[in-house]
């Protein structure tokens, strides 16, 4: 019998480790939390059948300690070493992302739990972005900056060793599992001593500031946190009544009384003072985040949704077009603004249970079944991100709007290759939740008859 803490609860070491860090580094983060926990006890005391069923779902005893991170890294050898380090923690790259389809120079996965009893405990997830040296077109530039990658080791001897142990025995113990936080820690921490000159640092800066922010530093501190919000325009609109300044707009799909996907919004990046080998300077990448999750949309209903995306942004560049936030409120009449519509049309992804209590004797349909109160449709969480909505808080905060000269040029295979792995395909694994859940609860029910 082994003694070992489950990688659920290495995670939950690791997530409240990371938040205690990030709020010692960057006090206006500490703010941000206190925020959004205000915001979401307020809406939860407004609307009492939100709050019970969230609750019911399991979702509310989650809320407060749903965050996600973000980090940069700069080659292949680092991505592998990350992925080790997140499995420890039961934590699995899930999707790509192609961020050079926004002119940034990095392409991305999710490391995140994927089983559902996992992301009910803790579905802390880091947001995983890989630089591309392929695509700076100065290549002594790149060369360089190569150069300057392999000279460092982001993770600790000490972690890699605790790393090697727990793929070695099937998992840690709480005095190994305690070290190992303590020792990941020091990959994400930030460092104000930066590790080339001035003068280097300035020539990536015109490369591309997200170039500069990963090849700078001796590693990939985390550049944000993200609480988890009910109501992220409230939050948006307090901010700045805390000191605290938003980013203009929020990335996302407007808001909506059946929320899908994910908005997100963020606080600008710190200027913050680094000494380049003796000359003092700044730099700016930090930040920090909030995030409102809504349902997951199925491979229709995402369709329609990039489709409504796409109109809207030729409709916003064309002139004397309508502010982006009135195309935006009005752009997604394709998606319905209701959970049960979106569920009869296959447009979402629901978790079910059973209600024995109020089971009839043979139904005819999912719909009838839902209908008398025996079956339960929960919306399933979007636990992943969008690609535009994730460019957008690149740009924001790196000061990098006018850096577009990089070419769109995904290459998910080279990814995956660096990663030592493949991504996970989050449609799947919306879609396995979603059917494993009816045919445990149908079954419960006596209803089996419905699967066919």
């Amino acid at each position: 019998m082994t003694n070992h803490l489950s990688p659920d609860a290495i995670r939950t070491l690791f997530s409240n480790a990371m938040s205690q860090m990030y709020r010692a580094e960057v006090p206006q983060y500490g703010a941000l939390i206190e925020l959004v926990r205000e915001v979401n006890a307020a809406t939860l005391a407004a609307n009492p059948a939100l709050k019970v069923r969230l609750d019911a779902a399991g979702e509310l005893q989650r809320l407060d300690v749903e965050r996600h991170g973000a980090i940069r890294l700069g080659s292949a050898r680092e991505l592998g070493q990350i992925r080790r380090m997140f499995g420890v923690m039961g934590m699995y790259p899930v999707g790509y992302y192609d961020l050079s389809v926004a002119r940034i120079p990095v392409h991305s996965t999710a490391f995140r739990p994927i089983e559902q009893s996992a992301l009910q405990r803790n579905p802390f997830r880091v947001f995983t972005s890989l630089l591309r040296l392929d695509l700076i077109e100065d290549r002594a530039l790149a060369s360089e900056a190569e150069d300057i990658l392999a000279r460092r080791q982001i993770v600790t001897d000490r972690a890699l060793a605790l790393i090697e142990l727990a793929e070695s025995q099937g998992g840690l113990n709480e005095v190994q599992a305690q070290e190992f936080v303590t020792q990941a820690l020091e990959t994400f921490r930030w460092h104000s001593e930066a590790t080339v000159s001035r003068a280097t640092y300035d020539k990536l800066v015109n490369a591309h500031r997200l170039i500069a922010d990963v090849v700078s530093f001796k590693g990939p501190h985390i550049n944000h946190l993200t609480p988890r919000t009910l109501d992220i325009d409230r939050a948006q609109s307090e901010m700045p009544k805390r000191g605290i300044a938003p980013k203009a707009v929020i990335e996302g799909p407007p808001r909506r009384k059946a929320d899908i996907l994910l908005r997100q919004t963020s606080f600008k990046a710190l200027d913050e003072p680094v000494e380049f080998q003796g000359e003092s300077g700044s730099h700016t990448a930090r930040f920090g985040e909030i995030e409102q999750r809504g349902v997951a949309l199925t491979p229709t209903g995402r369709a329609l949704y990039d489709a409504a995306l796409a109109q809207l942004r030729t409709e916003a560049a064309a002139p004397g077009a309508e502010s982006y936030t009135s195309l935006l409120d009005a752009g997604f009449g394709c998606l319905p603004d209701d959970l049960e519509a979106l569920r009869a049309q296959g447009l979402a992804f629901f978790r079910y249970r059973a209600n024995d209590e109020a089971a009839p004797a043979r139904a005819k349909s999912l719909s009838d079944l839902i209908a008398s109160g025996a079956l339960i449709a929960d919306p399933q969480v979007y636990e992943d991100f969008l690609p535009v909505s994730a460019a957008g808080i690149f740009q924001s905060n790196l000061n990098s709007e006018d850096q577009s000269t990089y070419r769109a040029a995904a290459n998910q295979d080279a990814f995956e290759e660096a990663l030592g792995a493949q991504v996970a395909d989050e449609m799947a694994l919306y879609a396995e939740i979603e059917n494993d859940s009816l045919a445990c609860a149908l079954n419960q029910l006596g209803q089996s008859h419905l699967l066919a």
